[in-house]
C-alpha cells in the first residue's frame, strides 16, 4: 500500500507511520524501505504516537517549503522567523534582494544558465550570512531570484557588502566571455531590434525594527523592505536602500 501511495504524484508526499505488531528489525528496514516515514512498533504509547505524528507532519512541511533549487526555506518560514524575532522583543533587520536585470540572462542564455545565477546569489549569500557570525542571522528564499535575510541591524552593512561583491565576481563568470569582456548583452526584442542589457547586479531594500517602534506583522517588515527595494532599483549598480523613517541608520 505505501509503495503505491509514493508511486501516485497525488499521494506521494503524503506522511507515513507504520504503526504495526511486526518488531524485527527486518520487518522495519522493509517499512521504510517501502517509503515509510517512521515505524512505531506495537504495544505503543498514545504521547508517543502523538509526538511522532507531529515531528511528521512538521517534516513534512518543512520539506515541502524549501526550495528544490536552494535548498533554502520559503515563505511560511520566513514569516516565522519574523514572528519569533517579535515575540522575543529583539532588534532586527529584514532585507529584501534580487537580481537586477536578470530577465536579460534568462532570455540571453535560457533558464538554465539563469538557475545558475540564482545558486550563485544563494551561496553568496551563505557566506555572507556565515562570515557576520552571531547573533545567527537566517537566510530565505522567497522564489525566484528573490531572497529575504533577517538579522540585527548592525549586521546589515557587513552582510550586505560582502554579499555583492561576493556575488557580481560569481556572476561574471557565468557570462560568455564576450559579453563579460564589454559589460553587456545584446538581446532582440519582438520587433526585431538589437538592444544591450548591463551586467547583473543586486538591489537590496532593507526595513528596521528599533526599540522606538517595532513592526508586529511580519508582512509589514516584508512590505517595507520590498518598498525600499524598489527605492534601491531606481540607483545604478547595485544598491542597498535602508528605510530610516524609523529613526534607525
Amino acid at each position: 500500500m505505501t509503495r503505491r501511495l509514493r508511486a501516485d504524484p497525488m499521494t506521494s508526499a503524503l506522511p507515513v507511520i507504520m504503526l504495526t505488531a511486526k518488531g524485527m528489525t527486518v520487518d522495519k528496514v522493509h517499512g521504510l524501505s517501502a517509503g515509510a516515514d517512521d515505524y512505531l512498533v506495537k504495544p505503543f504509547d498514545t504521547a508517543e504516537l502523538v509526538a511522532r505524528v507531529s515531528s511528521t507532519l512538521r517534516r513534512n512541511k518543512e520539506f515541502r517549503e524549501v526550495s528544490p533549487l536552494t535548498g533554502l526555506p520559503g515563505n511560511s518560514r520566513i514569516r516565522r522567523e519574523i514572528s519569533d524575532r517579535v515575540r522575543q522583543g529583539v532588534d532586527y533587520a529584514v532585507g529584501y534582494i534580487d537580481i537586477d536585470r536578470f530577465k536579460s540572462v534568462n532570455d540571453r542564455y535560457g533558464f538554465v544558465r539563469g538557475d545558475d545565477f540564482i545558486s550563485a546569489l544563494a551561496r553568496s549569500l551563505h557566506r555572507a550570512v556565515v562570515a557576520v557570525g552571531l547573533p545567527p542571522a537566517f537566510l530565505g528564499h522567497v522564489g525566484g531570484d528573490d531572497f529575504v535575510i533577517v538579522c540585527a541591524p548592525d549586521q546589515v552593512r557587513p552582510l550586505t557588502s560582502r554579499a555583492v561583491v561576493d556575488f557580481e565576481k560569481a556572476a561574471d563568470t557565468l557570462y560568455d566571455p564576450t559579453d563579460r569582456e564589454r559589460g553587456f548583452v545584446e538581446l532582440k526584442d519582438r520587433r526585431g531590434t538589437i538592444r544591450r542589457a548591463a551586467l547583473v547586479t543586486l538591489s537590496i531594500g532593507v526595513s528596521l525594527s528599533d526599540a522606538g517602534k517595532r513592526f508586529t506583522d511580519p508582512l509589514e517588515a516584508i512590505a517595507v523592505a520590498s518598498e525600499m527595494k524598489t527605492v534601491a532599483k531606481s540607483q545604478p549598480g547595485s544598491y542597498v536602500a535602508v528605510d530610516r523613517r524609523r529613526g534607525v541608520t
